[in-house]
């Protein structure tokens, strides 16, 4: 059974860094067969693509709001994905989750069809507040 298991979230003041972590199981990263993503859900909002990754990290995306400042990676050796958040910003404050979906699925890039992933992890709240 595919999971994934997100860590790293907490309270950070603004300009601070946060490092998120994906840990995967039930499949692995170690090939093309799956991309993966982080996405943000802020109260009172809807869910957001961050930025995405595929192809052992040749091809990313990211929203122009976190450009410059998140970085997706992915440690196929230790199947795990991770978000490095840098200069965080209140309106940064959301629950992040980790996501997969088969490659096969996706359009271009690495995001896929209608931001439809096939597997969630269940979320890590970052709070960026002073």
């Amino acid at each position: 059974q595919l999971q994934l298991v997100e860590s790293g979230g907490g309270l950070v003041p603004p300009g601070g860094s946060l490092t998120l972590s994906c840990a995967a199981s039930g499949f692995t990263f170690d090939s093309d067969n799956y991309a993966s993503g982080w996405s943000r859900q802020a109260p009172g909002k809807e869910r957001e693509g961050v930025a995405c990754i595929r192809t052992s990290g040749r091809i990313t995306n990211y929203k122009d709001a976190v450009k410059g400042r998140f970085t997706i990676s992915r440690d196929n050796a230790r199947n795990t994905v991770y978000l490095q958040m840098n200069n965080l910003r209140p309106d940064d404050t959301a629950v992040y989750y980790c996501a997969a979906v088969a490659t096969t699925k996706v359009a271009g890039g690495c995001y896929p069809r209608g931001g439809l992933y096939d597997y969630w992890g269940k979320g890590t709240l970052v709070t960026v507040s002073s």
